[in-house]
This record gives structure tokens, C-alpha cells and sequence, in this order.
């Protein structure tokens, strides 16, 4: 990623130069320093994890929820960062009962 020395503003890549969206400010690409950023494109989700077997105590912490599911007033729950760094994280939830995953925002 890069950013215009002009304005500040967030540079696209376009035709072998960085292009601001804002300004229009050109710079040229430099392949070397682009070898060492770091993209999204190619890069793995998240493995599944089985809990299946865990023993409770051993699942993490537990907090007073409603489950949509079963209406158990209590989950398990973790944070997530599922969009950009800039935005808060989301918290979902796991019934301690009918193991029904919800997350903080669903309705």
C-alpha cells in the first residue's frame, strides 16, 4: 500500500505507476519495495477447529447471553477481527447448551 506525498491519500495501483484517487498524483512502482508488502491475495483462511471433545472449563470465558436458538441465558464468546483494523472487533457467541453460534450484531 502505498500513500500520495501529496494529500495523504491512499495510492492505486495502475499501468506500472501508483495513481491517487484523490489528487492524481503519479508515482513510479518499484518492484523491490513490493516484494515486501503484505496482501491478502493467496493467503489461507482460518482452519476449523473441532471443540467437540473440549471439556467446558477448557472452552473460554462465558458471559450472559440469550440464545436465539434455545433461549440458555448463558454463552461462550471470543473477539474477532473480521474487517478492516480501523473498525472494531466483533464478538460472537456459542450457547452453552445446544452449541447454537451467533454473532453480537445478528438480529
Amino acid at each position: 500500500m502505498e500513500f500520495c506525498d501529496d494529500c495523504g491519500s491512499m495510492m492505486k495501483a495502475e499501468d506500472g505507476v501508483w495513481v491517487c484517487g484523490s489528487c492524481g498524483a503519479e508515482r513510479a512502482r518499484d518492484a523491490a519495495d513490493e516484494s515486501s508488502m503484505v496482501t491478502t491475495q493467496g493467503q489461507e483462511e482460518s482452519e476449523i477447529v473441532d471443540t467437540s471433545e473440549v471439556e467446558a472449563e477448557d472452552m473460554g470465558p462465558t458471559t450472559d447471553a440469550h440464545c436465539p436458538e434455545c433461549g440458555n441465558d448463558r454463552a461462550f464468546w471470543e473477539m474477532k477481527q473480521i474487517r478492516a483494523a480501523d473498525e472494531s472487533e466483533t464478538r460472537f457467541f456459542t450457547c452453552t447448551e445446544c452449541d447454537h453460534k451467533w454473532r453480537e450484531d445478528d438480529h
